[in-house]
C-alpha cells in the first residue's frame, strides 16, 4: 500500500492544508491483509489444480428467476455468481479483499471518496468490454428497484461517477469507511446494455449476460440449471482465481423432498451432499455403493463462527409481543432429550449470536462491558449486567416439569392461565395460538417435539408448511408468527448488524424478529462507529450478545463444529481447507478416482 499526500490548492479556499491518498491494491476491513503484494495465489489453493469433469449438486424446492436481485420470486443456485464484483474476498480472512474486476483503487484517509480502475482486460460475456459506466448505471439500478434495504444501507454514498471508461468514482455525504468498503467489496456489476430495459425487482425468465467464471448452459424451468466454465474467461489468471474454478460444468437438480433427494444421492443422481440432518447422518447413509467404496462419508472439523439457529419470533406479531411469553416458550424446547433420541448426540446447544468467537458473551460482563451497558440501565433487562445466557437445560429424560412450572409462572405474570385445558387471556379471553411457518418436512420434524410440549401448556402451535416460493414471500413481508431459521454467523461485531437489529433498517427483510429496540439501535450503531478499534469491539460484542439473548428474539436450537460432507469418490482437494468455509469451489475432479466409479458419475 502507498500513501502519498495529495496538496489542496489554496483557491479551493479548503480548511485542509494536506489530505493524505491511500493508493492499494486491496481494501482490509477487519485487521491486516493476509497476501501482500502480487501474491502468486491463494493459500488454500492447488495452483496447479486440472480443469475438466462435471459436477451434479442437489437443491431443495424450485426456482422460477435468474434474477437473484429480484423483489420477488425465487432464484436459481448459483444466479448470483454469474456476475463478478469489483473485488474478491477470500473465505481465509475476515472482510479482506483484493483485485477482481477493479485493477487499484485510491482513497482519501478521511473515506470521502474513492476512485477505482477497471482492469482494461475485464469483460462480460459476450465480449462487451466492463467500464466504468456500468458500475454507475448497477448503482443508480439497485437505488431505485433494488431491495429496500439496498438504498437504506448506502444512503450515505453521494454519488458512483465514471470519470472515464476505466475509472470510477464514489463520493460519500460524509465520513463513512464501511459503506465505502463495502460498496467496491460486495457490488456485482450488470452489464448496462443488458438491464436498462429490464426490471431488476422483477423475476427473470432467461439467463443474463454475466461476467464470472461459469455462465448457463442449458436449464429446465424449475427443475435443473447447468453452469459451464467459460473457457476464455477473462479472471482465470488472477491470484485470487488460480486453482479455483475446477469443473467445467456444474449442475444443479431440483427435489421437493429431502428424503427423496437423499435416496437420489445414494443412487447416483448426484455427486456430493452437505448433511444437515443428523438422523439422515446417523442411518442413512448405507447401502451397496457404500459397501463397495463409491461414496465416501467424512466429518471435517471446523473451527468457524455459528450463527444463531432457531425458532426466530415475529416481534411485530401482537402474541409475541411481550418478552416474559417469548422466554417462557423456551423452556417448552427440550434440547438435551431431542439431541439424544433425534440427534445421535451429534449437536452442541448455541447461546450466543458470536458462537466459537471471542466476541461470545460468558460469564459476568466485564468491567469494559459494563462501561458500555450502563448508560442503558432502565432500556434493557436487569439480567443483561448479570451472568451470560445459557437456554434451559433437561436431563435428558424428556421430562421437563420443572421447566414447564416455569413456563407457566412466567405465562401468568404476563395475563395468561390455562382454562379447561387451553391456556387464555385472561383479559381478552383469546387462545393462545400461532402459526410457525416452514418449507421442509425436515423442519417439521424437529417442530414436533416443541409442538407437543406446547400442547401441554395449553398452548396451539399451527405447523404451516409452504412451498418454497410462497415461504420466500411471506419472510420478505414477514407475514408469519415465527419460522425456523438463522442469524448469519458473525466472526466479528461488524455494521452489517444494523441491517439485522437497527428500527432504521426495520424494513429489512435480514431483521426476521421485527425488532425496533432504541438499546439495541444504540449498540449496532456504536459498533459501525467503531470497526477501527479492535478494544472496543471486544466490550461492544458481547454487550450486544447479552441484550439480544436476554430479550428473548428466538428459541436457540444448535450447531455442529463440522462439515458432514459425502460424495462420490471422484474429487481432490488442496492440503489446506480455507479457514471460514469448505472451500468446494478448489476442489476438482480426479480421473484416475472417477474410472473406478459407474459411468453415470465419472
Amino acid at each position: 500500500m502507498l500513501v502519498r499526500t495529495l496538496l489542496i490548492a489554496a483557491v479551493f479556499s479548503s480548511p485542509w492544508l494536506h489530505a493524505q491518498v491511500i493508493e492499494s491494491t486491496h481494501l482490509s476491513g477487519f485487521g491486516e491483509a493476509k497476501y501482500p503484494a502480487n501474491f502468486p495465489h491463494l493459500e488454500y489453493v492447488n495452483p496447479h489444480a486440472p480443469k475438466g469433469g462435471h459436477v451434479t449438486y442437489a437443491a431443495m424446492g424450485t426456482y422460477d428467476s435468474f434474477n437473484r436481485y429480484a423483489s420477488r420470486g425465487k432464484s436459481g443456485q448459483m444466479t448470483g455468481e454469474l456476475y463478478d464484483t469489483l473485488m474478491f474476498s477470500p473465505t481465509d480472512e475476515i472482510n479482506t479483499s483484493y483485485p477482481l474486476i477493479a485493477e487499484k483503487l485510491r482513497y482519501s484517509d478521511d473515506y470521502l471518496w474513492m476512485e477505482v480502475d477497471i482492469n482494461p482486460k475485464a469483460k462480460f460475456h459476450d465480449g462487451m468490454p466492463i467500464t466504468a459506466k456500468d458500475v454507475e448505471f448497477t448503482f443508480q439500478k439497485f437505488l431505485k428497484q433494488g431491495v429496500p434495504q439496498y438504498k437504506t444501507y448506502y444512503k450515505n454514498i453521494k454519488s458512483v461517477k465514471a470519470l472515464n471508461d476505466k475509472t470510477v468514482r464514489i463520493d460519500m455525504l460524509k465520513s463513512d469507511r464501511d459503506v465505502l468498503f463495502s460498496f467496491v467489496q460486495r457490488s456485482a456489476v450488470l452489464p448496462a446494455h443488458f438491464w436498462k430495459d429490464k426490471d431488476l425487482s422483477q423475476p427473470l425468465s432467461e439467463p443474463p449476460i454475466g461476467s464470472g467464471p461459469y455462465k448457463v448452459d442449458s436449464f429446465k424451468p424449475g427443475q435443473s440449471i447447468t453452469y459451464a466454465r467459460v473457457k476464455d474467461y477473462w479472471a482465470q489468471d488472477l491470484p485470487v482465481n488460480v486453482g479455483r474454478n475446477n469443473f467445467d460444468q456444474i449442475q444443479y437438480d431440483y427435489y421437493r423432498d429431502d428424503t427423496v433427494m437423499l435416496e437420489a444421492f445414494k443412487a447416483g443422481e448426484y455427486d456430493l451432499r452437505q448433511e444437515g440432518t443428523a438422523k439422515f447422518w446417523a442411518t442413512a447413509y448405507t447401502g451397496s455403493n457404500f459397501d463397495k467404496g463409491y461414496i465416501v462419508k467424512e466429518e471435517i472439523s471446523n473451527t468457524m463462527p455459528r450463527g444463531m439457529q432457531g425458532f426466530i419470533y415475529n416481534t411485530e406479531s401482537d402474541i409475541f409481543k411481550q418478552p416474559k411469553v417469548r422466554e417462557a416458550l423456551t423452556y417448552a424446547l427440550d434440547f438435551e432429550w431431542m439431541n439424544k433420541n433425534m440427534f445421535y448426540g451429534q449437536y452442541a446447544r448455541t447461546n450466543s449470536y458470536f458462537q466459537n468467537t471471542p466476541y461470545q458473551a460468558k460469564g459476568l460482563p466485564s468491567s469494559s462491558e459494563l462501561e458500555v451497558l450502563s448508560p442503558l440501565k432502565g432500556q434493557i433487562p436487569n439480567r443483561v449486567f448479570g451472568q451470560a445466557y445459557v437456554p434451559p437445560r433437561s436431563d435428558g429424560s424428556g421430562r421437563i416439569r420443572s421447566q414447564m412450572r416455569s413456563a407457566l409462572t412466567l405465562l401468568k405474570e404476563a395475563g395468561w392461565e390455562i382454562q379447561k385445558g387451553v391456556l387464555t387471556h385472561t383479559k381478552t379471553g383469546k387462545p393462545f395460538e400461532f402459526e410457525l411457518m416452514v418449507y421442509s418436512p425436515t423442519t417439521e420434524r424437529i417442530a414436533d417435539p416443541l409442538k407437543k410440549n406446547l400442547s401441554n401448556l395449553g398452548i396451539n402451535m399451527k405447523i404451516r408448511t409452504v412451498d418454497t416460493t410462497q415461504y420466500l414471500k411471506r419472510w420478505h413481508e414477514r407475514d408469519y408468527d415465527m419460522i425456523f431459521s438463522s442469524y448469519s454467523a458473525n466472526p466479528y461485531p461488524n455494521n452489517g448488524l444494523k441491517i439485522a437489529w437497527n428500527s432504521h433498517y426495520i424494513d429489512s427483510t435480514y431483521n426476521q424478529a421485527g425488532v425496533n429496540n432504541k438499546a439495541i439501535d444504540y449498540l449496532t450503531e456504536q459498533i459501525d462507529l467503531h470497526q477501527q478499534d479492535p478494544e472496543k469491539l471486544k466490550a461492544l460484542g458481547p454487550a450486544l450478545d447479552r441484550v439480544l439473548t436476554w430479550n428473548f428474539y428466538v428459541i436457540p436450537a444448535w450447531h455442529t463444529s463440522r462439515f458432514r460432507v459425502a460424495s462420490w469418490d471422484k474429487f481432490s482437494r488442496p492440503d489446506i481447507r480455507p479457514e471460514y468455509d469448505l472451500g468446494l469451489d478448489t476442489w476438482w475432479v480426479d480421473t484416475t478416482k472417477a474410472q473406478k466409479l459407474p459411468a453415470k458419475r465419472r
